[in-house]
């Protein structure tokens, strides 16, 4: 699947009070099943909480599975701590229920692509590796 010496590396994250995981769980089992290594971080987690994990894992892809509600406060703090750790080159993404006025906006943002309920896991496994095959040669 992939071109690298290594399997991707992806961290999966709930922030906030969200408590709903199962789309995060089913999205982890997916990636992990294409070879990926996947890192979970588990439910009611912080931006800051989330990059430092990220920082010390060592992923390629961060990935926030957000159904609360609270994506345009969420994705901005999560985008000023990867900035502020110097993890510009982890790709960022997310999925869960947001409207499309606000993905473009997220887009904007730095959020390379949100994926929506109902997304075809081959669609997200594939983009994910053409990314990090494409921006993680070091």
């Amino acid at each position: 699947m992939s071109e690298l010496n290594r399997p991707i590396r992806v961290l999966i994250a709930k922030v906030g009070l969200d408590g709903h995981d199962r789309g995060a769980k089913v999205i982890a089992t997916a990636l992990r099943d294409a070879g990926m290594e996947v890192i979970y971080t588990g439910l009611r987690q912080t931006p800051e909480m989330v990059v430092n994990a990220a920082l010390q894992e060592d992923v390629d892809v961060i990935g926030i599975s957000i159904l609360s509600g609270a994506h345009n406060t969420v994705f901005p703090k999560v985008i000023d701590k990867m900035k502020e750790k110097q993890l510009e080159n982890v790709l960022l993404i997310g999925g869960g229920i947001i409207p499309d006025d606000d993905m473009l906006t997220l887009n904007a943002q730095g959020v390379a692509k949100l994926f929506p309920p109902g997304t075809n896991t081959t669609d997200i496994v594939a983009y994910i590796a053409e990314w990090v095959i494409k921006n993680r040669q070091f």
